[in-house]
């Protein structure tokens, strides 16, 4: 029996007017972003224009073609514990392969165009160590070619973007919102760091305009939403539990945050009533995930392999890993400034999620610039007020025997395995000393990790240092 495919006409709703621009359309902006445009009870007025990331000469990608075969709807596979729940997502309303920059140009100086979102990866924003343009081979290219020629096809995002706000200042389309949805700590702030100093080098006229809140306005978010690859086994869920032939759905988990601070002259969605956040400082809530949600994820990638374990929720059950994520609550929520035990709880039902599989080895990777962000200010303010949380060192201890190669290959651009080479004193030394240089001299400190990564090592179970 033939299959008959996904459309628009057959089970989703009309193309809403595209009011939204997406640059970087992927598996997470269609879990994320567009899903919550879905939920919003005025969605029939909202819709969404999303370009892939690349914009190099004949790049496609595979969602790209997929999605406009079916007019832009997709499946949605919400994958909870209980099993899978199937809902179409129609606000897509135009896909366009990264190289249609004709085509983003033209909706970005559509007045009727209010917000440009925005999902791709920090290494998108093309940015040096101090957070501000660097000034790469690509990016001078950009900026050559767009001197040369106004309607050159730029391939980075700050090209794209600025080109995209060239063509809205000159078309006098009003005020527009960009809406970075990276998981960037302060994104707004960084994207807008970035593209005017973009402008700047182009047309410093264009970086004041850019700046100017009546035209341009600069809103953060902070995103949360697991999101896997689609696998072939997807298309088959789909097709056996709907009935069609969907060749771009997408598998998520059940949970979902979306926490937006900034202004919005031109309009938007009513999100708020799809369950978004808006707030005047986004900050609290990225500290939150920070030290919570990847702390505790960083706890469970260095000590759950060693218990055997390779998924989140495997470590999950090992009672051990649990007591030490309960502990890392317990120690780093007081230091909150909004409340943590609802957060929590749910994080308990995400990461105990056996549905989504959630490898340690993908969130082990890079520990040398993860956890001085996730466990070392946790440690810091700790140890300000006196306390020696146990926690803490046994999840420093934890990356050192990772770094001996004692679990998960090590995949860190930070080269850092020589930290945790010689006797367990030698290692803990520099370890501490590398992660939290404020606390180089603290011999407490140091001492105790010493003392867990001998546990650790030694012992055949890892009891003795994760009890």
């Amino acid at each position: 029996m033939t299959i008959a495919p996904l459309t628009r006409a057959d089970h989703g709703r009309p193309a809403a007017p595209v009011r939204i621009v997406h640059l970087g359309l992927g598996n997470f902006t269609r879990a994320h972003q567009a899903w919550y445009t879905e939920q919003a009870p005025d969605h029939d007025s909202w819709g969404i224009a999303a370009f892939s990331g690349h914009s190099g000469a004949g790049r496609r990608s595979r969602v790209v073609d997929a999605l406009a075969g079916q007019d832009g709807v997709y499946t949605l596979i919400t994958r909870g514990a209980e099993g899978d729940r199937f809902a179409v997502i129609s606000s897509l309303s135009a896909v366009h392969a990264g190289s249609e920059h004709d085509a983003f140009r033209r909706y970005l100086a559509d007045p009727r165009v209010a917000i440009m979102t925005s999902t791709v990866t920090e290494s998108g924003y093309q940015r040096d160590g101090q957070g501000h343009l660097e000034m790469n081979d690509a990016v001078r290219a950009d900026i050559a070619a767009l001197r040369s020629d106004p309607d050159a096809v730029p391939l980075t995002v700050p090209g794209r973007v600025t080109s995209g706000l060239a063509a809205r200042r000159a078309s006098g389309a009003g005020p527009i919102t960009i809406l970075p949805c990276d998981n960037l700590a302060e994104n707004g702030v960084a994207f807008r760091t970035v593209v005017t100093e973009f402008a700047a080098a182009l047309d410093p006229d264009l970086a004041d305009w850019a700046q100017d809140p009546a035209h341009v306005a600069w809103a953060t978010s902070m995103v949360d939403r697991i999101t896997p690859a689609t696998t072939d086994a997807d298309v088959d869920v789909v097709r056996d539990g709907c009935g069609y032939l969907d060749a771009a759905p997408v598998p998520t988990e059940p949970f979902a945050e979306w926490v937006i601070s900034g202004a919005f002259p031109a309009g938007r969605p009513a999100w708020e009533k799809a369950g978004v956040q808006i707030v005047d400082d986004v900050a609290p809530f990225e500290q939150r995930k920070l030290w919570l949600l990847n702390g505790a994820h960083s706890l469970l990638a260095y000590l759950g392999p060693l218990q055997g374990c390779e998924t989140v929720a495997e470590a999950m059950a090992e009672p051990h890993c649990r007591q030490a994520v309960d502990d890392w609550w317990a120690t780093a929520a007081p230091h909150l400034s909004i409340p943590a035990e609802d957060y929590c709880r749910a994080l308990t039902e995400r990461f105990e999620n056996p549905n989504i599989r959630h490898l340690l080895a993908q969130i082990a990777s890079d520990g040398s610039a993860k956890l001085p962000q996730r466990i070392v200010p946790v440690l810091e303010l700790e140890r300000s007020q006196g306390r020696l949380p146990r926690v803490a060192a046994l999840g420093i201890a934890a990356w050192t025997l990772h770094l001996r190669g004692r679990s998960t290959p090590v995949r860190d651009a930070g080269a850092v395995q020589g930290l945790a080479e010689g006797t367990d004193a030698d290692a803990a030394r520099r370890v501490v000393a590398f992660l939290a240089p404020s606390l180089a001299d603290d011999s407490e400190l140091i001492g105790l990790v010493e003392t867990m990564i001998t546990e650790l090592e030694h012992s055949q179970t890892s009891e003795d240092a994760l009890r």
